[in-house]
């Protein structure tokens, strides 16, 4: 389709105008960033990559129940999607310790939690994304104790799902984070999943060797990202199980 009018431009994803009022086009591109930015390089085939994966999680997602941003997948590496108001918050929900949770709280990495738990950061570049308190969030306004609790139920179903996907292809989900937005139906507001999900927002181990298959890859210098994200698609169906790691990985229609 013709490129439209950029709205947005993050470090992983670019948001064009849609072609109805109230769409967006999505693109993912293939740059890799970590540290907020920090280490910085360009991943050839990961935009296309985390399109499909996104895409694979959505629409599996509004199959049970959970609305999402979500309207179809463009091409190899755009999406149409609804045009929301995003609520400043990254919601991250953690299983295991990992990450950011071990060095603040002493815990070694890897060791189950024994529930689900749930953090919010305030969105932010500038200000490095700080982890921020439920008072935080309601005092400046940000969302109400009604969106928090909606915000919650939804994180906790898309766990659910999520853990249930990897883990019937041998992956643990470890953690991930979600950004939810809002949309009115007139006078009626909804809370929906935006944003993407896919290994760039997730922490994805392999359960009986503990391998990495997330951006951890990138971040910590293990090996080739392409190929870890390449071994979640395969895994989970969306790429041929038959074929070989490519930097431009071919992917089933």
């Amino acid at each position: 389709m013709a490129r439209r009018k950029k709205v947005y431009e993050g470090k992983a994803k670019i948001l064009y105008e849609g072609p109805e009022p109230g769409t967006l086009v999505q693109y993912f591109k293939d740059d890799a960033t970590a540290f907020n930015a920090e280490k910085k390089d360009v991943i050839d085939g990961k935009g296309v990559l985390n399109n499909r994966l996104s895409e694979f999680f959505m629409v599996g997602l509004g199959q049970i129940g959970v609305p999402t941003h979500f309207i179809k997948r463009l091409n190899m590496r755009e999406q149409l999607i609804r045009a929301v108001e995003i609520i400043p918050l990254e919601i991250i929900v953690r299983n295991v310790a990992a990450g950011s949770l071990s060095t603040r709280l002493g815990i070694e990495e890897g060791t189950p939690l024994p529930r689900p738990i749930i953090e919010f950061c305030y969105k932010d570049d500038k200000l490095g994304d700080p982890l921020v308190a439920e008072e935080h969030i309601i005092a400046f306004g940000w969302a109400t104790q009604q969106d928090l609790d909606d915000i919650v139920a939804l994180a906790l179903r898309v766990n659910d799902f999520l853990s249930g996907c990897m883990l019937a292809v041998g992956i643990k989900l470890v953690d991930f984070k979600i950004e939810v937005g809002r949309i009115w139906d007139n006078d009626f507001q909804r809370l929906i999943l935006a944003d993407e999900i896919s290994p760039d927002s997730c922490r994805l181990w392999d359960i009986e060797t503990g391998k990495k298959l997330d951006k951890d890859v990138f971040r910590r210098d293990l090996g080739s990202l392409t190929d870890a994200y390449t071994e979640v698609a395969r895994r989970l169906g969306v790429l041929p199980t038959n074929s070989a790691p490519a930097t431009k990985p071919h992917l089933i229609n």
